[in-house]
This record gives C-alpha cells, structure tokens and sequence, in this order.
C-alpha cells in the first residue's frame, strides 16, 4: 500500500505524539518491521520495554497512520503516512499556529533569539538561492 501524499489524507497525522513519532522514524527508515525489530531500535535509547512498544504501535494502527499485515504468529508493521507529508502537515500546523502563516516571522524568530548559527544562515540562503526562479 503507497503512503498518502497529502498529510489532510491521514486526519489522525496531528495526533501522533512524541513517543508515537519515535516509533515512526524507525518505520519510516526501514518499513515491515516487526514490534521486537523496532524495539531493538529505540527500546534501549528511551527506557522502554517491549510492551510499550507493542502499545505504541497498536495506537499508531487505530490511528491509521500504521498498516500491521499478520506474518505467522507476529505482525509487520508499515508506515500508511509518508515522512514528508507528515512533516509538511506539522510544520505549516506550527507556522500556522504560532506565527500566523508566515514562515518568514518563524525565521525572523529564529534569527532574533540566536537559535540560527552561521551554518544555519547560509543553507537558508543557498536554499532560496536555489528555489528562487
């Protein structure tokens, strides 16, 4: 099954919460894992066992951003939200809600209180440099 494009196919993507995420960074670099697989992968790094992993992604499959496919007497589990459209949708929910729609504000921001490094300064421009026609 492909991933929705659009983060408005998925209405559960605003309900992801943080530890829900972490699950689906794991499943979105390596899908149809398993719940011991993606444990083995953030079970030690959080403090978590696998119960909580099997929890976390029991609600990430009620919520429809996981499909779980029966493989013998486990479950694989893989991603039905894309990354992108996921990010897409939580970045302009994060414009939206905190600066108005206008992500120029959130760079003004960014830049105000010295959280952009020099690094940081020349991406954003290379960026624009490069998406500017």
């Amino acid at each position: 099954m492909r991933p929705p494009e659009d983060p408005s196919d998925t209405p559960t993507a605003d309900r992801i919460t943080e530890a829900e995420y972490a699950v689906m960074e794991v499943l979105w670099d390596r899908p149809r894992q398993t719940a011991a697989e993606v444990c083995a992968e953030v079970c030690a790094k959080k403090g978590w066992s696998l119960a909580t992993v099997k929890t976390l992604l029991s609600r990430l499959v009620q919520k429809g951003a996981l499909a779980a496919e029966p493989d013998g007497r486990r479950f694989l589990y893989t991603p039905l939200i894309a990354r992108a459209a996921y990010l897409g949708g939580e970045s302009r929910r994060l414009v939206d809600r905190l600066f108005g729609g206008s992500a120029a504000s959130l760079v003004a921001h960014l830049a105000e209180s010295e959280a952009l490094s020099e690094a940081d300064f020349a991406q954003i421009e290379a960026l624009l440099k490069e998406l500017r026609p």
